[in-house]
């Protein structure tokens, strides 16, 4: 029998959910018109529970993850082995299935959120509490212009500007020829002017020699980043691009935990981490993603994966505890959406993002909202009596 002082996980629940975008999000490799997130539920044996979300971007055209297969995942590699075990041990749980499950580091994520999300609200505390204490209330972020066309983006971006919600501006690029999406970052930038900061991501689309002239085009345009210009394992060609030009060079698809942010230190291949919670496997893995960083003297940037409400309040618990993100976050996820998940939604304003306030992650679900965008009946994993 269970030694009943302690907290054990005693069932896991998982659903997906699909949510409209307000517009079409237009990347290199795919038009997003539908976000598709993998909701955890994780209920312990003292009646508390936890939240988390695994997303990616795209289906399986982004990464080798889809919702369905981190849903799968959860339900029949990670869930068995964690029914059953301590509560209180994030760590330990964290180990295990590193152990037990190669890669699927989405699912992991979305798992290990629910176990501080309820480890959090059992002390009384919150997830950035457990990782030290926020040294942040807001955070700046920005807003990724995805409409691919020039003056729907200019437009968006003067509205954002004038309402106060963004000032920083990434453009997706890469899915037409270098010189006509060089020009389209300029028509940009010369529209906002002084008045923004303006980026682009190319998500892996270029070639070395197209992010040559890519890049000086780019610097030249006034352009201030630009992010993971060439496949992910073309090392030696971001060290030539972070090393050949004034433009800041950042990391992203490149970087899949703690081993591939020392790889990718040791080859001077970046100048910027773009650090993702989903993509570094959890919080705690993030969180050493960004201490290699910081070790290395590295820009730090809190990356998206498009996340509902519930990523992003947990990724904000840990960037709130990050000294120094000198490129800021781009978690603007749930404004991409047509509706609000949360019972209480993260506030934007004056440019910036609010870390939620309140115990574990700081929010919770609105269960009216999860029944309308949930495509099927889920499946729950339950303790076994007498185990």
């Amino acid at each position: 029998m269970w030694n009943t002082l302690v907290t054990k996980i005693d069932q896991i629940e998982t659903m997906i959910l699909d949510i409209p975008t307000i517009r079409g999000h237009v990347l290199s490799m795919a038009t997003m018109r539908t976000q598709t997130a993998v909701v955890v539920v994780v209920r312990f044996s003292d009646g508390s529970e936890g939240i988390g979300e695994g997303t990616t971007i795209g289906g399986l055209s982004y990464g080798p993850e889809s919702p369905e297969g981190i849903k799968s995942a959860i339900d029949t590699y990670i869930a068995p082995a964690l029914i059953g075990r301590d509560a209180d041990s994030v760590n330990a749980a964290v180990h295990l299935i590193d152990k037990l499950v190669k890669g699927n580091r989405i699912a992991k994520t979305a798992v290990e959120i629910a176990l501080w999300d309820g480890l959090g609200k059992r002390l009384g505390v919150s997830v950035a509490q457990l990782f030290g204490g926020a040294v942040h209330e807001r955070l700046p972020v920005a807003w990724t212009l995805a409409s691919g066309n020039s003056e729907t983006d200019i437009a968006e971006a003067h509205e954002m500007i004038e309402t106060r919600r963004h000032n920083i501006f990434k453009l997706k690029i890469g899915k037409r020829s270098v010189r006509d999406d060089v020009a389209h970052v300029a028509r940009i930038k010369q529209a906002v002017g002084d008045a923004a900061s303006v980026r682009v991501d190319v998500n892996t689309a270029w070639s070395l020699q197209d992010a040559r002239w890519g890049l000086k085009g780019l610097q030249d345009a006034g352009c201030e980043l630009v992010e993971q210009p060439v496949p992910a394992r073309y090392r030696r060609a971001m060290a030539e691009l972070s090393s050949g030009y004034e433009i800041a060079v950042m990391a992203d698809e490149a970087l899949n935990g703690p081993e591939d942010a020392l790889a990718v230190v040791s080859a001077n291949a970046a100048d910027v981490f773009a650090v993702k919670v989903a993509q570094s496997g959890g919080l705690k893995r993030a969180s050493e993603v960004i201490a290699i960083g910081q070790a290395a003297g590295l820009g730090l940037y809190g990356g998206t994966m498009l996340e509902t409400g519930l990523g992003t309040a947990a990724a904000l618990q840990l960037f709130a505890t990050t000294e120094h993100l000198s490129w800021g976050t781009e978690l603007f996820g749930p404004l991409l959406l047509t509706d609000e998940i949360l019972a209480k939604p993260i506030v934007y304003r004056d440019f910036c993002v609010e870390i939620p306030k309140g115990v574990g992650i700081g929010v919770t679900l609105d269960p009216d909202k999860i029944a309308f965008f949930r495509r099927d009946v889920g499946r729950t994993i339950t303790a076994v009596a007498g185990e």
